[in-house]
């Protein structure tokens, strides 16, 4: 097998003392046999001023103490030796001119000057990479066999062969790569280094594809570990990704989604995936990937429509309507709340973004999602930024209304706290108001008073109060018995009490009632108005005079 240049090679049981002697002798053979070519002078320059440099470098892996027991070193070793014959047989033909053409041994010497660079390349890096002071495996062929948790010296050895060696060796040491990070990733993440990466990067792209996948799988993990993000960036990883993403096997379009999915959560890679052309494949495989790759995908562009700034650019790729689609159609439930992450991110203020949503019917089937067992918050926001966009009448008519019932009365608090707001946003008139107040929604937001977080009560106390002008619906929040409690609790004078104005709204409007009144009186509503007036509170001050002009009369009564 070859891989730039390289052929594989066999170890044979020789030591390494023995491969670097041989080596030794070889080199000065080779120069003196490269000296006399005379044809190709440019070609054997070059070569020749790479075999001087053999000697140096031979002298560096000699001198480390531990090179005879390292398994890398005796094969590189062996490599060199053989690179040096090959050199020494190819100035013999030139020296004789018994080629059989000069572009076929053009093409020899430019092979041969490739395998000098690897060779001395990686008799460097043995040094740099720090394997050789490791204990390590006996030799390449173990690596096969190994099934056991690898210790951190072995895991060096596996890394350092990413980028030394040849083709099956890289192929076997995935292999165990892949092994060890299942067994436990923390012992690969604690050796990994930035060459480790970078070599990494480069596989992704070798002419073997199941190199790739294997390469792909290892990088995926390291990108879900969230350890490694800048190191993977820097070295290069997105646009090999995204072509894998493109036009890569079942296995690696999978692993390479993930991957973007995971990196995407930056904000910063997200604009480089998007820079390096990752919008269109991810579509793409929205469109016709299995369940796993359109979730991830899915995930991937809600992550990139979480940037403002790219946000014109997905809808110019043709990101709306596929995530509408989605949302009709998606294998998983994941793909569909990611669809509907993706379209709220996308209608947060753009005007346009929204119009094109509400065209090409994002409302209904956001409204057929949102009729799920559980609805979702993303959902209900997206169309809480829409519903300024389309006519009371025609939200009417497609059933908004009972969806929203539906979301408060089993969403989550974040989606109950987005259909609260839909319910502000959407009553903007007596007529509205009076629809809403009839589907029953005013218990439901009187109950979301006590809600856990301020935002969540400041909204409903803001729609409870929006409702309760029409006299209607102000009857509806009189007979809840949790009402007046509820809203006398929301005039805490705290500063995190953000629904204190809303519930003052709220209570003077019910203040006409005797009942509320001594309600409001026997919660301790007085006490609150009088530090709420002092705050200069709007409301408080008129709220608390008649409050307390009704106590007076009850007293003045009792006498």
């Amino acid at each position: 097998m070859v891989e730039d240049g390289r052929t594989d090679v066999l170890v044979e049981p020789e030591s390494a003392e023995k491969w670097l002697a041989r080596a030794q002798e070889l080199v000065p053979v080779a120069l003196d046999k490269a000296r006399e070519v005379k044809g190709f002078p440019v070609r054997w320059k070059t070569i020749i001023s790479k075999l001087e440099q053999a000697p140096s470098r031979l002298s560096d892996l000699s001198s480390h103490p531990c090179f005879s027991k390292n398994a890398l070193c005796k094969e590189q070793l062996q490599s060199v030796s053989n690179t040096l014959n090959e050199a020494i047989e190819l100035a013999e033909l030139c020296v004789q001119e018994k080629y059989e053409g000069k572009l076929r041994m053009q093409s020899d010497l430019d092979a041969l000057s490739g395998k000098l660079d690897l060779n001395l390349r990686d008799c460097g890096l043995l040094i740099k990479t720090g394997v050789l002071g490791e204990v390590t495996l006996p030799s390449s062929s173990a690596i096969a066999s190994s099934s056991s948790v690898e210790p951190e010296s072995n895991i060096r050895e596996l890394l350092a062969r990413l980028q030394i060696g040849h083709l099956e060796a890289k192929h076997k040491a995935l292999d165990c790569l892949i092994d060890a990070m299942r067994e436990n990733i923390k012992n690969v993440l604690v050796v990994l280094g930035r060459s480790n990466i970078a070599a990494l990067v480069q596989l992704l792209t070798a002419t073997s594809p199941r190199i790739r996948e294997k390469t792909v799988t290892v990088i995926c993990s390291l990108a879900e570990s969230g350890s490694c993000e800048n190191w993977l960036v820097s070295e290069g990883v997105l646009p090999p990704l995204i072509r894998l993403v493109e036009s890569g096997s079942a296995v690696g379009k999978e692993k390479a989604t993930i991957s973007l999915q995971r990196l995407s959560m930056s904000a910063e890679i997200a604009r480089s995936i998007v820079g390096h052309g990752g919008v269109q494949p991810l579509i793409e495989v929205c469109r016709t990937g299995d369940s796993v790759s359109q979730a991830a995908a899915a995930c991937t562009l809600k992550n990139l429509s979480a940037v403002p700034e790219v946000r014109q650019n997905l809808a110019e790729e043709g990101i709306i309507k596929v995530m509408i689609n989605l949302l009709d159609c998606g294998i998983l439930l994941g793909s569909k709340e990611y669809a509907a992450e993706c379209l709220q991110n996308l209608t947060l203020s753009n005007e346009n973004l929204k119009r094109s949503v509400v065209s090409e019917g994002g409302i209904r089937s956001l409204l057929a999602y949102i009729d799920g067992p559980l609805p979702q918050e993303s959902a209900v926001g997206a169309l809480r930024n829409l519903i300024s966009l389309v006519s009371v009448d025609v939200l009417v008519s497609l059933g908004l209304i009972p969806r929203l019932v539906h979301i408060l009365r089993s969403g989550s608090l974040g989606a109950q706290h987005a259909a609260a707001l839909a319910i502000c946003r959407l009553c903007s008139s007596s007529e509205m108001k009076k629809l809403v107040g009839e589907s029953g929604c005013i218990p439901l937001l009187v109950k979301m008073l006590e809600a856990k977080t301020n935002g969540a009560r400041e909204v409903a106390a803001q729609a409870v109060s929006s409702l309760a002008t029409v006299s209607q619906n102000r009857r509806e929040v009189k007979k809840d018995n949790k009402s007046v409690p509820n809203l006398v609790q929301l005039l805490d004078p705290s500063a995190q009490n953000t629904a204190k104005k809303y519930a003052i709204s709220c209570l003077g409007l019910l203040s006409s009632s005797k009942k509320c009144k001594k309600l409001m009186v026997s919660y301790g509503a007085i006490g609150y108005l009088k530090k709420l007036s002092e705050m200069d509170i709007p409301g408080a001050k008129k709220l608390l005079e008649r409050l307390e002009r009704g106590k007076l009369r009850r007293l003045f009564s009792r006498k």
